[in-house]
């Protein structure tokens, strides 16, 4: 289980915090969702959770143990990251880039061993880019280059798995196939955490939502407690209705125009 616990971020030279007291936890099993405003903390609770930012109060903790007195591979053993922004320092062929998750696991630079090559073409295979395999990482689209990304995260294994935006740059197949595979992943037992600012997709899959508002938590819970209009309104400072999907049932956000067209 990833948790956070009271916990509270500030950036060098900052004023007001980042992240101001935000409790919540992303169990193993389940799909559990940040979403929120830009600017509302979400991102910078994944940079706090790698340890590139030091809580001022409160804890992240992988269960149970914090963060903190774990060194960089044994976090990365425990959780695989897919950040928002990324880019090599040079081109690499997309094998030796997924290749690059089993460094915790001491392949790679060492030799690749068995359980490598099995963890790189299982997590390939799952991510939907057998295809690219061959190419350089230089020649890939965005939606190719995410999901290689993604890839990576898999091969390098762990019981957690934490994307901020996985879906960036995605067509709608392929957001649906990125979601149904951090579905399928969940119920294999992972604990998936996962930033988005795509609700409609988050209410359908996620098992509960975190919603940030301004760096504190305004409601955290399923996504029937947190899909709420007059809630999404105020956090969004945007007209909105909240409605039912009727196809699956899950709640719906559809936003409003501030004009009526003429």
């Amino acid at each position: 289980m990833i948790r956070f616990d009271d916990v509270v971020l500030r950036y060098a030279s900052a004023t007001r915090p980042a992240v101001n007291g935000v409790s919540l936890d992303a169990p193993r099993g389940a799909i559990t969702a940040i979403v929120g405003p830009n600017g509302s903390g979400k991102s910078t609770l994944v940079r706090a959770l790698l340890g590139r930012l030091v809580p001022e109060r409160g804890t992240i903790s992988l269960d149970g143990i914090p963060i903190q007195t774990l060194s960089r591979l044994e976090a990365a053993r425990r959780v695989a990251l897919v950040p928002q922004r990324e880019e090599p320092a040079f081109p690499l062929v997309v094998r030796d880039f997924i290749a690059l998750g089993r460094y915790a696991h001491g392949g790679v630079w060492s030799g690749e061993t068995a359980d490598d090559r099995a963890a790189i073409a299982s997590a390939a295979q799952r991510a939907g880019v057998n295809e690219y395999l061959g190419r350089r990482t230089v020649e890939l689209s965005g939606g190719e280059w995410q999901r290689v990304r993604i890839a990576r995260a898999l091969a390098q294994g762990g019981d957690a798995l934490v994307l901020d935006e996985p879906t960036a740059f995605l067509d709608v197949a392929h957001e649906m196939a990125v979601f149904e595979l951090l579905d399928a992943l969940a119920r294999e037992g992972r604990a998936v955490l996962l930033v988005s600012h795509q609700l409609n997709l988050v209410a359908r899959f996620a098992t509960r939502i975190a919603l940030l508002h301004a760096g504190a938590l305004a409601a955290f819970g399923t996504p029937d407690d947190v899909m709420r209009g007059d809630l999404l309104e105020q956090v969004y400072e945007w007209p909105l209705v909240v409605s039912r999907d009727p196809a699956v049932g899950a709640p719906v956000l559809v936003p409003l125009r501030h004009r009526a067209p003429r």
